[in-house]
């Protein structure tokens, strides 16, 4: 889980397998049970992604909860939602079947899993997505969620479709880990004293109550026209969470079948 941490004026490393010769080591951390090196900031402290910013070696460069606008607990799962990008570009040859999808249209940056020209602005697909997100709002059954994403796959070209498929496999289910992981802290019981101090504390099961209000909230009130690629991340999730109550195989087929999220 290698992370580097941003401050004002320096940038703390922790856990990289192959830190580079810019990194001054400062000791091993009590409580972290690591080493801990530094260098001059060099990245934005509101910065909050995972690419590979030192040695090629996909890294977590995150600021601190107060400069990335988040409570201590709300930063703690969103590490959490970018080590699970971290494990994600551990499956095996994940680079070489990401290529596969034929989707880079002659970028080799991988900057088309941002940019990619999806139909966002089609009326006809902006309805399907609309049908497909009322659909998981109200928690349909898993036939009739897959019936809206059929009529949603009708709408779209080939290349789109597995698009798609690549945002709600690559985005909505570290958005659903956010979800299950605070629920998991809210059943391991409180955290440290310390943590529980800290003024902007909030118990686990309550943000997990939040993020399942807010997921509903934001798949009622989904616009893809205005969200564009952030309107993927929500519906991944739901379909994750509906996986989770009907279909107990998925996670086993979601590291073999990567980038396909198809109930």
């Amino acid at each position: 889980m290698a992370v580097l941490l941003v401050s004002d004026s320096t940038e703390y490393l922790v856990g990289h397998p192959r830190p580079t010769s810019e990194f001054a080591p400062l000791g091993r951390d009590s409580l972290l049970g690591r080493e801990v090196l530094a260098r001059r900031r060099r990245f934005p402290p509101t910065l909050l992604a995972t690419f590979p910013a030192v040695g090629g070696t996909p890294t977590i460069v995150v600021g601190t909860a107060e400069h990335t606008g988040k409570s201590s607990a709300e930063w703690v799962l969103t590490l959490l939602h970018e080590h699970f990008h971290q494990w994600q570009s551990s499956l095996p040859d994940y680079y070489g079947r990401a290529n596969a999808l034929g989707l880079a249209r002659g970028d080799t940056t991988g900057q088309w899993m941002l940019d990619y020209p999806f139909p966002y602005d089609s009326l006809p697909v902006q309805r399907a997505v609309k049908a497909l997100a009322r659909s998981l709002a109200r928690g349909d059954s898993m036939e009739t969620v897959a019936r809206q994403r059929r009529a949603l796959r009708r709408m779209l070209s080939p290349d789109d479709d597995r698009y798609l498929e690549f945002q709600l496999w690559q985005e909505g289910v570290p958005r659903y880990v956010e979800i299950a992981a605070a629920e998991a802290a809210a059943r391991a019981g409180d955290p440290s004293e310390a943590f529980r101090r800290l003024p902007d504390y909030v118990p686990y099961a309550d943000l997990a109550d939040r993020l399942r209000h807010d997921l509903a909230r934001q798949l009622k009130e989904l616009c893809l026209a205005r969200e564009r690629r952030v309107a993927f991340y929500s519906l991944g999730a739901a379909l994750a969470l509906l996986l989770e109550r009907s279909d107990g195989g998925w996670k086993a087929r979601y590291q073999q079948d990567l980038f396909s999220l198809s109930p």
